[in-house]
């Protein structure tokens, strides 16, 4: 039994939000909340960790950027954006939990880019994972998660699988940075730095989410409860011209969002409402 002057001495513990995302029961409440989650995540936003240090930057790493290339890359760790108060041009990356800073103070950070955890976690791009009692046998190896794989998990028909064949082509064609990776349920498209485009294998379609970020896209429809993202459905070959051109739209606003240091997460809160919204 502890004794009664050590229970009372013990400082209580506080807690954030319960998100039982891959074993961390509950959100960040400080920096150090926000280093470990980064660290169950980085994998999966493309980035490999060098190291992590004390003083300023927090973290170097490297990302990837497409077509087997690599960048280095300076990030800096904050509970809330708004505690950043360091020279913004010594570093690339701000990883927070939530992303509060007011948009003139944004234009004060000169182009660096804002990470929010919070509005990426536990969505398409950054999936929760089911946890496993340590002797339960490992599921699927994500790098087996291929073409082949999607065709036969989706039944795709011979003219949806040239549909795909023409929409890839498409949009790796926007630009020379973009590319691609396959996930378990989809296939994503990259800006490079964030997907802008996520795409689904039916039987007889493509379904296409696309980065909005609450802009009117032609061809492209709302989805309730996701301001930023808009969804396209591929279904004849006609249907390819609309969808390059979206897709187009949506990386230079996906680049634009980016360097205006908008959160573009599937969760993230409408920016239009902030006054953040610049064509």
């Amino acid at each position: 039994m502890i004794p009664v002057s050590i229970r009372q001495s013990r400082e209580k513990v506080t807690v954030g939000k319960p998100i039982n995302f891959r074993g961390l029961v509950y959100g960040p409440t400080n920096e150090q909340g926000v280093v470990y989650l980064f660290s169950l995540i980085a994998e999966d936003l493309n980035i490999r960790v060098e190291s992590i240090q004390q003083g300023y930057p927090d973290c170097t790493a490297i990302r990837y950027a497409g077509r087997k290339k690599w960048e280095r890359i300076s990030i800096e760790f904050e509970y809330l954006s708004s505690g950043f108060d360091h020279d913004p041009t010594k570093c690339d990356l701000l990883v927070c939990w939530e992303d509060d800073l007011s948009t003139q103070d944004k234009a004060k950070l000169r182009g660096l880019e804002i990470l929010e955890l919070r509005s990426i976690i536990n969505t398409p791009e950054i999936p929760n994972r089911e946890l496993k009692d340590p002797d339960e046998p490992l599921s699927r190896k994500e790098e087996e998660y291929d073409l082949t794989y999607h065709f036969a998990r989706s039944k795709v028909t011979e003219s949806t699988q040239q549909l795909f064949n023409m929409a890839d082509k498409a949009v790796l064609g926007l630009d020379k940075s973009v590319w691609r990776k396959f996930a378990k349920t989809a296939i994503t498209y990259y800006s490079p730095e964030r997907m802008f485009v996520f795409l689904r294998l039916t039987k007889n379609s493509l379904r296409l989410n696309l980065f909005t970020n609450q802009q009117e896209i032609e061809g492209v429809s709302n989805i309730h409860g996701h301001e930023n993202w808009g969804r396209i459905d591929v279904k004849r070959e006609a249907d390819i011209e609309t969808l390059t051109n979206a897709a187009k739209r949506s990386l230079q606003l996906m680049q634009n969002a980016i360097q205006q240091g908008i959160s573009t997460g599937w969760y993230a809160l409408a920016n239009i409402r902030h006054g953040l919204i610049r064509s």
